[in-house]
């Protein structure tokens, strides 16, 4: 398994994507509830944020994920802070620990941006990813977007 950048316009990265997303639609508790965001290029760019694919030791892609700086108002203090988006593995990538890999690839490229702190959201349908979020140390905090999917909201503190 490797992790490598990625650019969300290409072909391999548009296909994880898509089966990301038609997997959210499917378990979605409420039919037609789900939107559908494609992520912008620019968010992910590698000024303003990365975005990574992971691949499996035959070099196929098999998941991805991406880290986007969020931009703060200079009158209001705070950390720097990163969010990540669109962590997917598919099927035959899951119960390896590459999920552990992609998410402290994510929260290192986030401390090479600068962020003291990543942020994500999910739904609590999801009780995989809340349980892998909550061992990597990620905390309940309030609400820091209006993201119709999301249910929950995680933060952590970077070292």
């Amino acid at each position: 398994m490797r992790i490598r950048t990625g650019d969300v316009t290409a072909p391999a990265e548009q296909s994880l994507l898509t089966e990301y997303f038609t997997f959210r639609e499917a378990s979605f508790p409420s039919a037609g509830g789900y939107r559908r965001t494609m992520p912008a290029a620019e968010q992910f760019d590698g000024v303003h944020g990365v975005f990574l694919v992971v691949e499996d030791d035959e070099g196929r892609p098999v998941g991805c994920g991406g880290l986007r700086m969020l931009a703060s108002a200079a009158s209001v203090p705070g950390p720097a802070r990163g969010e990540i988006k669109h962590v997917w593995l598919g099927e035959g990538a899951r119960g390896r620990g590459w999920a552990i890999a992609l998410m402290t690839e994510l929260e290192q490229r986030a401390r090479d941006f600068g962020a003291t702190e990543v942020v994500l959201d999910t739904h609590h349908s999801l009780e995989a990813a809340g349980r892998l979020y909550a061992r990597l140390g990620y905390e309940l905090t309030a609400p820091y977007n209006d993201n119709p999917n999301a249910t929950r909201w995680y933060r952590k503190v970077l070292d």
